[in-house]
């Protein structure tokens, strides 16, 4: 959803660019595919659970250090088996739980480690359309791409 990068304001608060074609691929896996979301971070979350709630996603973990161990608990409150949750990530702090998702995937920028393990790998970079591909991937899979015209019911998410 971002590029990595962070920004600071003249007061020091820290801002951060969500591509809007990435939100708008995680809406629409929502509605037409039914697939529940969560986002993990090793950062202060704020500024991404305040995107999130835009995007009425749910489960936001921020600050975590051991990723592994977070999407199993992500998973069981979830109740989504790993068997059958994907995971997108992009640096070496994100292999744990890439390797215990049964889809893991990556943009097209991600470490080399991170590359070199994956099962999927997006065209575009972090932040710039690369979660909005994996949507695609996963509704076409799903439901067909592009999705429906007629408006679904949405989906409660957990």
């Amino acid at each position: 959803m971002t590029d990595g990068r962070l920004y600071y304001g003249a007061q020091g608060e820290a801002l951060k660019a969500f591509d809007v074609r990435d939100g708008h691929g995680l809406r629409l896996l929502t509605l037409y595919g039914g697939v529940k979301l969560a986002v993990l971070t090793g950062r202060r979350a704020d500024l991404v659970e305040q995107r999130c709630r835009e995007l009425s996603i749910g489960h936001v973990v921020g600050q975590s250090r051991a990723k592994g161990d977070a999407i199993e608990r992500i998973a069981a409150d979830l109740a989504i088996p790993l068997a059958e949750a994907a995971f997108m990530g992009d640096d070496v702090n994100d292999l744990p739980a890439l390797r215990k998702v049964a889809l893991s995937c990556a943009p097209a920028d991600a470490a080399p480690e991170v590359l070199a393990e994956v099962q999927w790998v997006s065209r575009r970079p972090a932040g710039r359309g690369a979660v909005r591909e994996l949507c695609e991937v996963l509704l076409a899979a799903k439901v067909g791409w592009p999705p429906p015209e007629e408006e679904p019911k949405p989906v409660p998410q957990a």
